[in-house]
């Protein structure tokens, strides 16, 4: 009976060690949206669009959806001949959903409308929650460059870190993943556009509440 006893302890025990891998499995296949668990190291120089579209890749890989095409939500401003970039025609089409399975948006016009992006939903690739206003250190600023309809500013003043090649002097647009800021405008509570940094280093960026995070999204 004891033997009996122990095979099946065994043989539960096993079962259930399988169930967390099973359910990674299962939110890595869905996983079509995340904010970086990590900056690129250099404040906002993340060597251009294609190295921030690397660095969301890296993560979701390490995260087990690699198997996707990531973008990272970034605009740049039209420069040297070369035309902007609308972070908003990067993305694909939706719908979008975090690590837990939530859908943040269906589509592009969701996203840039009423959609279901706050703290509680911007999550990280690993399904963590983001620091944001009111928690040390406060990392609700995520780097878009992007107006609010996920259009690129115009010429002109920098509003890109350089187009994403500036580490130290410059200023970037970002947005607050918490939806929360020092009052209840529009820009305060806006996920994509709310206002310029102080800076392209990691000191700047976190000089205002950020700590050079990144909205990644599935194209596929």
């Amino acid at each position: 009976m004891s033997g009996v006893t122990r095979s099946t302890i065994v043989v539960t025990l096993a079962l259930l060690a399988l169930v967390p891998a099973g359910a990674a499995l299962g939110q890595a296949s869905s996983l079509s949206f995340f904010v970086t668990s990590a900056g690129s190291g250099k404040g906002a120089d993340f060597g251009g669009l294609d190295g921030a579209d690397k660095h969301c890749q890296a993560l979701a890989a390490a995260a087990g959806a690699g198997g996707k095409t990531w973008r990272a939500y970034l605009s740049t401003q039209a420069s040297g001949g070369a035309p902007a970039v609308n972070a908003k025609d990067r993305i694909g089409k939706g719908p979008w959903q975090n690590a837990k399975g939530v859908v943040v948006a269906k589509d592009v016009t969701e996203l840039h409308g009423t959609n279901n992006l706050n703290k509680q939903t911007a999550l990280t690739e690993k399904g963590d929650v983001v620091n944001g206003r009111g928690d040390t250190p406060n990392k609700h600023d995520i780097l878009t460059g992007t107006q609010p309809d996920g259009t690129a500013f115009a010429a002109g003043d920098d509003k890109t870190c350089g187009n994403w090649t500036k580490g130290g002097e410059g200023t970037a647009i970002v947005g607050h993943h918490d939806r929360t800021g020092l009052d209840t405008s529009p820009p305060a509570l806006s996920w994509n556009s709310s206002h310029p940094t102080r800076g392209c280093s990691d000191p700047a960026l976190v000089s205002t509440g950020g700590a050079g995070l990144l909205y990644c999204f599935a194209a596929n």
